[in-house]
């Protein structure tokens, strides 16, 4: 069993959770995911890793459908999660690039940032950092922002109420006017990526993008990941989840991912009407 160790507020609908899984600390590089599950029956769902702490590994959670908000209502440091597996997808094949962008605007990549923004240190690239949240009220404690490992860092909200005003496409597009930025890696909401992808359409820059869309297996057997890629069917959970954002059918992956928002609003209003 996979013992929870903490569980911390980020924001009001954002949280930290920390469980014990000695074998996707030890082998699990950046660009990896785990797919956790709460109980035996439950609902499978990916999570992008935020930290590995010894034999611990935590994920940045949104408390967005039923299995989020259970996980946070109901498992308290000491419980047991079920499940979890991983790790699943292709580490990235990071580079000594130069100067690399880091940018996100969900929990999902704001949590990918940490481990991209060490190992990239690593290799020697300067790393900038931009984060964007909508209000000043959503801006995670510090101790879990990527600001520590960077050179450079911007927070953005979209409300001005903290850092630049405005998204981290609005900033990242002027970063591109005035400096050299030879690689770009972007998670977060799908809709803003499809945005990001055309933003940097034709630049003599690399941009990668997180596809965090809905996975059942993790391995491609399901198919529910399938992403439209350079022309070919790829799986997010086994091709990915890092593809190049401007050779990604955004449309589609849009399109796909909405398939099932009824069913999960009907998941969590019987969940909170327990």
């Amino acid at each position: 069993m996979f013992r929870v160790t903490m569980k911390e507020d980020l924001n009001e609908q954002d949280y930290y959770l920390e469980v014990e899984s000695p074998h996707v600390s030890r082998h699990w590089r950046p660009g990896q995911f785990v797919i956790i599950m709460t109980h035996e029956r439950g609902e499978r769902v990916p999570i992008s890793v935020a930290t590995i702490n010894g034999g611990r590994v935590g994920m940045f959670i949104k408390k967005l459908g039923k299995t989020s908000v259970e996980l946070y209502r109901d498992f308290k440091v000491g419980s047991s999660l079920y499940a979890v597996a991983g790790p699943l997808g292709r580490p990235l094949k990071l580079e000594s690039y130069g100067t690399v962008v880091l940018a996100s605007d969900a929990v999902c990549g704001h949590a990918e940032q940490l481990g991209l923004a060490q190992e990239l240190a690593k290799l020697g690239n300067k790393v900038i950092s931009i984060q964007t949240f909508k209000t000043e009220k959503e801006v995670y404690p510090e101790k879990y922002l990527a600001k520590k490992y960077v050179d450079e860092y911007f927070i953005t909200t979209l409300d001005g109420t903290a850092g630049y005003k405005g998204h981290y496409i609005d900033l990242l597009r002027e970063l591109l006017a005035r400096r050299e930025v030879k690689a770009v890696f972007a998670g977060g909401a799908l809709a803003n990526l499809k945005k990001l992808a055309e933003a940097t359409a034709g630049l003599d820059v690399r941009v990668y993008a997180l596809v965090r869309t809905i996975m059942v297996d993790g391995t491609g057997m399901c198919g529910s990941c399938r992403v439209r890629y350079n022309g070919v069917i790829a799986y997010a959970c086994r091709d990915g989840p890092w593809f190049d954002a401007r050779l990604v059918d955004w449309d589609d992956v849009l399109r796909r991912d909405a398939r099932f928002k009824k069913v999960e609003k009907i998941a969590l209003d019987k969940y909170l009407a327990r």
